[in-house]
C-alpha cells in the first residue's frame, strides 16, 4: 500500500477526478431541488384543486370512520384505517347469511385473509412503536390490493343474492380499502418529497467542504507538503490520503445512502398498479 501511494501523480489523478464529481454533484443537487420545488410553485387555482381534494379526502375519511379526522403521521392514520377494515369486515360477517353453500363459504374465507392481514399489521404497529419510516413501510408493504380487488369480484358475483344492506356493507369494506391505498401513496409521495429535500440540503453542506479540502490535498501533494503525523502507527502519507479519499467520497457516500433508501421504497406499495412484474 506504501508503495503504491508514492505513486502522488496517480493519487492526484484520481483527487482530480473526485473534485470534478462533486462539482457535477452540486449541479445534480440544484437540478433535483428544482425538480422539488416545482411541486409547490404553481398557480392559484391548482392551489385551490389541491386544497379542495384534500378537504374531500379528510370529509369522507371522517364520514367512514365516524371520527373527526385529525391524524397528520402515517402510524396514526394505519392504525385508524385498519381498525376500520376490521370493523367493515366483521359487519361483512352477517352478508354470509344472505348467501348459501359454496358462495357463504368462499365469502367466510376472504373475510378470514381480511382478518388475519388486519390481524398481522396491528401486532406490526405495536411492535414497531408508531416510528415514522417503519410504519411507512409497513404500510407500503401491505398487499391490500388483490384484497380489496377480490371484495369487488365478490360483490359482483353475489350481486343477484345480495340484499341493500349486504351490498352496502361490500361499499363500505371497498371504500376503506381504496381510502387506506389513496393515504399510503400520499405519504409516499410526501416521503420522496421530504427525502430529497434532505439530500439536496446535505450534500448542499457537505459538498462545499469536501471540494475545499480535496482542492487543498491536490495543491499540498504537488507541493510535496504532508503533516508528519504518526497516527496508530501509520506512516504521514498513508494518513494524508487515507484521509483525503475519505472526505472526496463523502458527498458521494450520502447520495448512495439516500438513493437506496428512495429506491427500496419505490419497488413497494405496487400492489394496486394495472400490471405487476
Amino acid at each position: 500500500m506504501q508503495q503504491l501511494l508514492t505513486e502522488t501523480a496517480a493519487v492526484q489523478t484520481l483527487l482530480n477526478t473526485f473534485l470534478g464529481g462533486i462539482i457535477l454533484l452540486v449541479s445534480i443537487v440544484v437540478s433535483i431541488n428544482s425538480i422539488v420545488l416545482s411541486y409547490d410553485i404553481i398557480s392559484i387555482g391548482a392551489q385551490e384543486d389541491r386544497l379542495r381534494g384534500t378537504l374531500e379526502f379528510r370529509t369522507e375519511l371522517s364520514h367512514l370512520t365516524d371520527t373527526e379526522y385529525t391524524t397528520i403521521d402515517p402510524a396514526t392514520f394505519l392504525s385508524m384505517m385498519v381498525g376500520e377494515i376490521n370493523q367493515r369486515a366483521h359487519e361483512l360477517e352477517t352478508v354470509t347469511e344472505e348467501l348459501e353453500g359454496d358462495d357463504a363459504e368462499e365469502l367466510r374465507n376472504h373475510i378470514e385473509t381480511i382478518l388475519q392481514t388486519i390481524e398481522y399489521v396491528e401486532k406490526s404497529v405495536e411492535e414497531t412503536g408508531g416510528g415514522e419510516f417503519s410504519s411507512l413501510w409497513l404500510g407500503l408493504d401491505l398487499n391490500l390490493g388483490p384484497l380489496m380487488q377480490r371484495s369487488r369480484v365478490l360483490q359482483r358475483a353475489y350481486a343477484d343474492a345480495l340484499s341493500e344492506s349486504g351490498d352496502e356493507r361490500f361499499e363500505r369494506l371497498i371504500r376503506a380499502f381504496e381510502l387506506i391505498i389513496t393515504g399510503r401513496h400520499f405519504f409516499k409521495t410526501l416521503y420522496y418529497k421530504r427525502e430529497f429535500s434532505m439530500l439536496s440540503r446535505t450534500l448542499l453542506i457537505v459538498s462545499l467542504p469536501a471540494i475545499l479540502a480535496t482542492a487543498t490535498m491536490i495543491l499540498a501533494i504537488n507541493a510535496n507538503i504532508l503533516p508528519q503525523i504518526l497516527i496508530f502507527g501509520l506512516s504521514p502519507l498513508l494518513t494524508f490520503v487515507a484521509a483525503a479519499f475519505t472526505i472526496a467520497l463523502t458527498p458521494f457516500i450520502i447520495l448512495t445512502a439516500y438513493m437506496l433508501r428512495v429506491a427500496t421504497v419505490t419497488l413497494h406499495g405496487t400492489d394496486t398498479e394495472p400490471f405487476v412484474l
